[in-house]
């Protein structure tokens, strides 16, 4: 039940340095695709007419997020909230480009995981409360508010 919410109590030090060394060789392999990042939003004409081979790259693109995701919910469970969240703060903070999203959507659901971890485990101690159900609590109000500001 505690995976299933998305919690990190069952991650002892030997998962998580497994868990770091794929998040490191996945991440890195998506600073190498950040020119395609850049330019598939612009649309499949101005992305083929600089040579971005448009079923390849998105395949690839589509399989790189599976890939990320798997990793993460084996170790920790479903906190896909989280994965909502923090590329939506990013691009609110003003992060436009590729590269800067990434990076600033990375630390900033690293934050929200360690800010909902530490208020999952301390608000109702001795009880704990999975970090998963805490960052869609406190998360989705806040994203509904960024979301909604813009219009």
């Amino acid at each position: 039940m505690r995976w299933m919410s998305g919690s990190t109590y069952l991650v002892n030090g030997s998962m998580a340095q497994v868990e770091v060394i794929i998040a490191a060789v996945l991440i890195a392999i998506a600073f190498a695709a950040r020119r395609w990042l850049d330019i598939l939003p612009l649309g499949p004409a101005p992305s083929t007419a600089v040579g971005i081979p448009l079923a390849r790259s998105r395949l690839m693109l589509f399989g790189l997020a599976g890939l990320m995701t798997a990793a993460a919910t084996l170790t920790v469970g479903p906190l896909s909230f989280v994965g909502l969240m923090a590329p939506h703060f990013a691009r609110e903070a003003g992060f436009k480009r590729a590269l800067p999203q990434m990076i600033g959507a990375a630390l900033i659901g690293g934050g929200l995981m360690v800010i909902a971890d530490f208020v999952g485990r301390t608000i109702a101690a001795p009880y704990q409360i999975p970090a998963g159900l805490v960052s869609a609590l406190l998360g989705a109000p806040c994203l509904m508010y960024l979301l909604g500001r813009r219009r």
